[in-house]
């Protein structure tokens, strides 16, 4: 099983979501969805100042095997990208829940975190057969 750390939620679209002490929520690629996806070769984020809602498409994660779309795991408005995807986008790959980050969000309602799967929860699903 792909690492799953315990202070992050979770969406069933496998996206991570980390509140940050600023009262922000940082969103990526579970490592599960970068395992499945391959070698990334692409990354369209959400535009500064974007109002992005929950569970709706965000951005875009490409590889050399398929597309897929990025969804907010809360509602807000996007406040930072991580422009270091534009030049190497490998680093999804490389670290996910780290500097593979993809936006950051000033949330609406904090509050949307516990509709997310918790650590546990997530490696539950992803060991189903929803996903």
């Amino acid at each position: 099983m792909s690492e799953i750390p315990a202070d992050l939620k979770f969406a069933r679209t496998h996206e991570w979501a980390r509140l940050e002490e600023d009262g922000s929520v940082s969103v990526g690629i579970t490592d599960h969805a970068q395992d499945a996806l391959g070698d990334v070769v692409f990354v369209e984020h959400p535009e500064l100042g974007q109002q992005v809602n929950a569970q709706e498409e965000a951005g875009v994660v490409e590889s050399v095997k398929a597309a897929s779309d990025i969804y907010a795991p809360v509602s807000g408005t996007v406040l930072a990208v991580n422009t270091a995807l534009v030049d190497a986008p490998e680093i999804v790959n490389e670290d996910p829940y780290g500097d593979g980050w993809f936006f950051r969000i000033e949330p609406d309602d904090v509050s949307q975190l516990a509709d997310l799967l918790n650590a546990e929860g997530y490696a539950e699903f992803c060991e189903s057969d929803e996903h």
